[in-house]
């Protein structure tokens, strides 16, 4: 197993998962070093066997994040950088501000699938292995992550309407 090769092929989108389920770059980036150094224990309990590395670590980060939320009740949100910009870069800005923390704001596990399928975009059944549960779960998961986003940002699109 070349470490090097492992780490340049899967640091960058192990550390949007990370950053996306923390709201924080330096728990990101000390969640990611958590997980490589994991690898490179003696008794890591990596098998290759049973998952690729890629799932493995993806499970790994997942794993050091819960670590963290269990430490502290609510995850600090990250310093937004207010640079000087054209209008529409700043609603923008803005916009995603808002879906941002509105991703943060959904339950834990229903964060953590939708985070995986449309940000990292890995199927459904990679998803399922790296929570270790049924694809039915992550589809439920998903549904109701998706629903509770559109009812919290329905304020901010006015041409859509409220389901009853």
């Amino acid at each position: 197993m070349d470490i090097l090769h492992i780490f340049d092929e899967h640091h960058v989108p192990l550390f949007r998962f990370a950053y996306r389920l923390t709201g924080s770059v330096a728990d990101a980036e000390d969640i990611v070093q958590a997980c490589f150094v994991e690898l490179l224990r003696p008794d890591c309990s990596y098998d290759p066997n049973r998952s690729p590395v890629r799932t493995w670590l993806f499970g790994v980060v997942r794993n050091q994040a819960l670590k963290r939320f269990r430490q502290r009740s609510v995850p600090d949100p990250p310093d937004i950088n207010e640079a000087a910009s054209p209008e529409h870069q700043v609603l923008r800005s803005e916009i995603e501000e808002v879906v941002r923390r509105a991703v943060l704001l959904l339950p834990e596990m229903q964060r953590e699938v939708l985070i995986l399928a449309h940000y990292e975009q890995l199927p459904l059944a990679d998803i399922a292995a790296i929570l270790e549960i049924e694809v039915g779960a992550v589809k439920s998961r998903l549904q109701r992550a998706r629903a509770t986003l559109k009812e919290t940002l329905v304020a901010y699109a006015p041409s859509v309407e409220r389901e009853k």
